[in-house]
């Protein structure tokens, strides 16, 4: 039986969900992922993670605006 998604994860599609965008920067062993509001792009809050999980979803994308598929 799968656990589901990791705490990380569900984290970052909670803030998808909520209209919030995101761009990813270098981070030792992981991935930082920036949180911004949806209404101009201010940063909020950082999300730091080396989950699998996390950097599956993410996968090459650089933002939350780039295409999930490429």
């Amino acid at each position: 039986m799968s656990a589901g998604p990791s705490g990380a994860l569900e984290r970052l599609r909670r803030w998808e969900d909520a209209g919030g965008t995101w761009r990813a920067v270098p981070a030792p062993g992981g991935l930082t992922l920036v949180l911004c509001r949806c209404d101009g792009g201010e940063e909020v809050d950082r999300l730091t993670s080396a989950d699998d999980d996390l950097l599956a979803y993410v996968g090459g994308r650089r933002t939350s605006e780039d295409d999930a598929g490429a």
